[in-house]
């Protein structure tokens, strides 16, 4: 045999040998990052201020350990199911996947005052909290809200029995009321076709895996694919942002603080920032982003931009970078620190929101109708 001819023989063994050793599967990822990373290095509209990013990890991390910031703030909201408020495991993860399976689109162009609000335990809740609040007031009329029986029953459940549960205390209505029952719809019939008519079921099989579960949401449910082409940035892939998917995982891993068959997932740290409206507004008031003059002028004067569109997806993906860097920044400066995208996104959320309320925005969020935030 010459030196150029194979040894067949030891092809043989090395096939055998490969054979009979087990396969290691390889850890599940949602590919969320390496979207947006991918995004970043070729947005031409949206752009990083990386001494904005430093100054801003410094700033929240200090502001994170001044608050005590940690996922029991999750829990300590009223409005939020928890195990020590007497709930049922099973019925918080109901809750949640239902919160969840409905967050998206709240913002409204008209006042405080006039804006689609929910009347709740002798208060008014807008934005995010309107959808809590009506979940939870439907619960105690008696409307099984969170059962994915009642969301398949074209009797029970129709968009009047919808406009009932989320009835308005203005004269606006929640938007988008017929998008959130086609999702409650779906979601019935996979969770009976694949789940046992349960999401508990659906969370368990993601055997602890964060990244599993979200690829799980994404690939069952058309709702949870918060999947994008954009013409401007072509490739075979597309980009997965993955918004609710991702923060229905995180939701129960706050809510259980990190415990459980519900909320333990040793990969929790592959959940990236949601990219919704609240956080690329921060963001930019913080410095960390900043936008080319056509973009500027567009989200300033509040006109709409599509959902999917090149501008949408890059003030999205880059938000998802840029709190990833600010991330990688707080470990770099507190080695150990124990921080991640999950709670960094749920503070400068919260801070948006103190800031909303106290008239200290600075710059309008950019206006975007969809299903996916």
């Amino acid at each position: 045999m010459s030196d150029s001819e194979p040894d067949l023989e030891l092809l043989e063994l090395l096939r055998q040998h490969i054979a009979g050793k087990p396969q290691v599967a390889a850890e599940p990822d949602t590919g969320v990052l390496e979207s947006a990373e991918y995004v970043y290095n070729n947005s031409i509209d949206v752009a990083l201020d990386m001494r904005s990013c430093k100054n801003a990890a410094r700033a929240i991390y200090s502001q994170m350990q001044t608050k005590s910031y940690s996922p029991a703030t999750w829990a300590a909201h009223e409005l939020h199911p928890h195990p020590s408020k007497g709930d049922k495991p099973e019925d918080v993860v109901a809750f949640i996947f239902t919160m969840d399976l409905l967050n998206f689109c709240f913002w409204s162009e008209r006042g405080e005052e006039e804006r689609f609000s929910i009347e709740y335990k002798g208060r008014r809740w807008t934005g995010y909290w309107s959808l809590v609040a009506a979940l939870q007031r439907a619960l105690e009329e008696g409307i099984p809200i969170t059962d994915p029986h009642f969301w398949q029953n074209e009797e029970e459940l129709t968009l009047s029995t919808l406009k009932h549960v989320f009835r308005s205390a203005t004269s606006e209505e929640m938007p988008l009321l017929a998008a959130r029952l086609s999702c409650l719809r779906e979601a019935g019939q996979i969770l009976y076709e694949k789940f046992s008519c349960h999401p508990l079921h659906l969370v368990t099989s993601s055997n602890n895996s964060a990244a599993r579960l979200v690829n799980t949401l994404a690939s069952n449910f058309s709702c949870f694919n918060d999947t994008h082409s954009p013409p401007s940035f072509p490739r075979k892939k597309p980009i997965r942002l993955l918004k609710r998917a991702q923060i229905l995982v995180a939701d129960l891993w706050a809510c259980f603080e990190g415990q459980g068959p519900y909320g333990k997932f040793y990969d929790i740290d592959k959940i990236t920032m949601f990219a919704d409206y609240r956080i690329p507004q921060m963001l930019n008031q913080l410095g960390c982003i900043q936008y080319s003059p056509p973009l500027e002028t567009t989200v300033q004067l509040k006109r709409d931009i599509p959902s999917g569109s090149n501008w949408e997806i890059q003030l999205r993906a880059c938000s998802i970078w840029c709190v990833e860097l600010i991330r990688r920044e707080i470990l770099r400066e507190n080695p150990g620190a124990r921080v991640n995208a999950i709670l960094i996104d749920f503070f400068l959320y919260d801070t948006i929101k103190e800031m909303e309320n106290d008239g200290r925005e600075r710059a309008p969020h950019h206006r975007t109708r969809s299903i996916w935030y």
